[in-house]
């Protein structure tokens, strides 16, 4: 059977490229902060594993913006991460907004994706050394 070309990208697996206007330092805080140690490395770039999916840092003189999450890691328990990360000096956003706000920088969010089988997300936010926003939910079944 021949391939029609509309699921040529739903076979293939996502990885995020985040940006580091200084790669140490950003090895640092994904190492120090987070605990996570680059799997493998090439000149300008550094390559994380977490649990099946990877995502890689690269030195760019570019900037992101900030403005919205660009990674975000699922976990069980949010509370326990946040935790974990503020006492290794993670410092998390503070949402106030209309309809949606984080308490103690977890915000409570209705509603979630059929196919997860959940009812809502509880998330926090972050940024990492480079401006990067980066995401935590635990689903809320």
């Amino acid at each position: 059977m021949k391939e029609d070309g509309r699921n040529l990208l739903a076979r293939g697996r996502v990885a995020t490229r985040l940006p580091a206007q200084d790669l140490e330092r950003a090895r640092r805080f994904y190492f120090e902060k987070l605990g996570l140690e680059p799997v493998d490395e090439r000149p300008g770039g550094l390559l994380y594993r977490c649990d099946g999916t990877e995502f890689a840092v690269f030195r760019s003189a570019g900037a992101s913006s900030g403005a919205f999450t660009q990674m975000g890691w699922q976990v069980d328990d949010v509370e326990a991460v946040v935790s974990e990360l503020r006492r290794r000096g993670v410092v998390f956003e503070v949402v106030d907004l209309p309809g949606f706000r984080t308490e103690d920088g977890i915000a409570e969010i209705e509603g979630n994706y059929p196919s997860k089988g959940a009812r809502g997300e509880r998330a926090a936010w972050f940024r990492d050394s480079e401006g990067n926003l980066l995401g935590i939910g635990e689903p809320v079944v």
